[in-house]
């Protein structure tokens, strides 16, 4: 199954937009670190058992810390009929962009 695939620059244009919805799928300890403003936290090895939490909207862009795991996480989404993208070079490129980040404890 193809997963379509967006850039951190096409990622932050997008959040420019109200009702953005992103999924990170790194562990807590990863996402307490640093994450892109805003997202919300399912971990991979959670997501599963968790997939009724997953944000609702048109396109769920789902990042991890370099795109793997956000991968496999959108051909599970999109397995279940959600419509995820994956955002190629994860947190580590947002970071490496420049970007500002959020980090600590999600509220």
């Amino acid at each position: 199954m193809a997963i379509e695939e967006i850039t951190v620059d096409e990622l932050d244009e997008l959040l420019a937009a109200p009702g953005v919805a992103v999924l990170d799928v790194r562990n807590p300890d990863e996402f307490e670190e640093a994450r892109v403003p805003g997202v919300a936290l399912i971990p991979l090895s959670e997501l599963e058992q968790r997939v009724d939490e997953v944000p609702d909207a048109a396109a769920l862009y789902v990042i991890c810390r370099s795109g793997a795991r956000s991968a496999k996480a959108a051909e599970l989404l999109a397995q279940r009929g959600i419509t995820a993208v994956n955002v190629a070079g994860g947190t580590m490129a947002w970071i490496e962009s420049g970007r500002s980040v959020d980090s600590g404890p999600a509220s």
